[in-house]
C-alpha cells in the first residue's frame, strides 16, 4: 500500500456541543468541505467508508446514514466500528480498497453524535455483572495508577499534558474546548477517577471529518498537493486485559503491534516521524502511548513532556491540533479528524499551530481500553 494511495481532500466540522446540527448535517458539512478541498464532484466518488461507533437517534446504525445524507446511492458503502480506532480503521479500509485495485476514488467519513442522548457520557456495554459500574475513566485509571506507582510519575506531569494540549487547541478554531488551562487548575479540578481529575479527561463531543483518497498516480489532477499514505497498522488484543494475569498495566500491546506494522510498511522508524496525533483520551494515555509508539523507552514518556519535547516548538510535536483533550472526541470521527490534521500540517496550512517543515506525520487511536489500536503514517513526498 505504501505510496499507492494519496489523500487529495479533507474536511472537518467544528467539534463541540452541536445540538443545532443533525448527524446527517454534520456528514454533509464535512464531506462537502472535502469535495471542495479536492476539487472533485460527488459523482466521482466510487465507494465510501463510514466510521461511527454509537448508533443514536440521529443516525449511524448502518452505511445508509451516509448514503442518504450525501445521496451516494448504488455504490458500495461500508460502515466500520472498532471502538475508538473506528475512524482510523475506516481510513485504513478505504486505502486497502484502492491499493487492491477495487476503486480509484473513495470517500472516508467519520461522524458521531454523542450529545443528543438521554444519558450522560458513553453507555457501558458488556456483561451485566462483570462490566457493571465500569467507565472509560475508571478503566484507564486502573492502568494509570499501576504505571505511576511503577515509574514514580506524579499528577503534575499528567497536568502538563493537559496544559500543552489545551494551549494547542486554543489556537484551533474547530476545537471543542478552546481555553488554555494552568497546571494548578488541572490539579485542583474535581476528581473523576483517581488520578484523573475533570481536566485530565477529554470531553464528550459531536463532530464529523472526511478524507477523499485516490490512486496516487491520479492525484496530481486534483487541486491540492497530494499527501501519500506510507503505512498503516491495525492490531486487536483482548477487550478484558484485566482478566489476563500477565497484563502489567504499563501500556497497551495493541498499539505496539499496530505501530510495528505501520513502520514496517512505511519503511521508517519512530525517529523519522516529525509530529504525531496521539490518542489522549486521558492525560496519562498520551504518555503511555508515546512509549508504545516507540518514541522513547517504557517509563520515559513523562520525561518527553517535562522537557517540552512534545510541545508545538519541540522536536516531536504531539497533538498540535489540541488532541482529544481539547479538540474533543466524537468517537467515530476522531481518527478521520486526525488524518485531517496530519494532511493540514503536511501541506503547511495549519496557521498558528503549524509545526516546522514536517515530512512525516502519524495518527494513532487506541480503544477498548487497549483492545484495539490503529496507526497510520502519512508523508508529503
Amino acid at each position: 500500500m505504501k505510496d499507492k494511495v494519496a489523500v487529495i481532500g479533507v474536511g472537518c466540522t467544528k467539534f463541540g456541543d452541536r445540538h443545532e446540527r443533525s448527524f446527517e448535517e454534520l456528514i454533509c458539512d464535512a464531506a462537502f468541505e472535502a469535495y471542495a478541498d479536492a476539487g472533485i464532484e460527488p459523482a466521482e466518488i466510487e465507494a465510501a467508508y463510514l466510521g461511527t461507533y454509537l448508533p443514536g437517534p440521529g443516525g449511524g446504525k448502518a452505511a445508509v446514514s451516509l448514503a442518504d445524507a450525501l445521496r451516494l446511492y448504488d455504490r458500495p458503502i461500508t460502515r466500520v466500528e472498532n471502538y475508538c480506532a473506528t475512524g482510523t480503521d475506516a481510513f485504513r479500509n478505504g486505502c486497502l480498497a484502492i491499493a487492491a485495485g477495487a476503486h480509484d476514488v473513495v470517500l472516508v467519513l467519520g461522524a458521531e453524535k454523542l450529545k443528543d442522548r438521554g444519558g450522560r457520557g458513553i453507555p457501558r456495554l458488556g456483561h451485566p455483572l462483570l462490566a457493571r459500574g465500569n467507565t472509560a475513566p475508571g478503566l484507564f485509571a486502573l492502568a494509570a495508577n499501576r504505571y505511576m506507582h511503577t515509574f514514580g510519575l506524579g499528577r503534575e506531569t499528567l497536568a502538563r499534558v493537559a496544559v500543552k494540549n489545551h494551549r494547542n487547541g486554543a489556537r484551533n478554531e474547530r476545537a471543542h474546548l478552546r481555553m488554555e488551562v494552568t497546571e494548578e487548575q488541572v490539579l485542583k479540578a474535581p476528581i473523576i477517577a483517581w488520578p484523573f481529575g475533570l481536566l485530565d479527561c477529554c470531553p464528550t463531543t459531536d463532530g464529523a471529518a472526511a478524507a477523499i483518497i485516490c490512486r496516487a498516480d491520479l492525484a496530481r489532477r486534483f487541486l491540492k498537493p497530494p499527501v501519500l499514505v506510507k503505512g498503516a497498522g491495525l492490531a486487536v488484543t483482548t477487550g478484558r486485559p484485566y482478566f489476563d494475569p500477565t497484563f502489567d498495566y504499563l501500556g497497551f500491546r495493541s498499539t505496539q503491534a499496530a505501530a510495528r506494522q505501520a513502520y514496517a510498511m512505511a519503511g521508517v522508524t519512530p525517529a523519522d516521524i516529525d509530529f504525531a496525533e496521539v490518542h489522549d483520551c486521558f492525560t496519562w494515555t498520551e504518555i503511555s502511548n508515546l512509549e508504545d509508539l516507540g518514541f522513547c523507552k517504557k517509563g520515559e514518556g513523562g520525561q518527553l513532556v517535562e522537557e517540552g519535547r512534545t510541545a508545538l516548538e519541540g522536536d516531536l510535536p504531539v497533538n498540535p491540533s489540541g488532541g482529544l483533550k481539547s479538540f474533543g472526541h466524537p468517537i467515530g470521527a476522531s481518527g478521520v479528524r486526525m488524518i485531517y490534521e496530519c494532511v493540514t500540517q503536511l501541506r503547511g496550512e495549519a496557521g498558528s499551530r503549524q509545526v516546522k517543515d514536517p515530512e512525516l506525520g502519524l495518527a494513532h487511536n487506541v480503544g477498548g481500553p487497549g483492545a484495539v489500536a490503529c496507526v497510520v503514517v502519512l508523508g508529503r513526498s
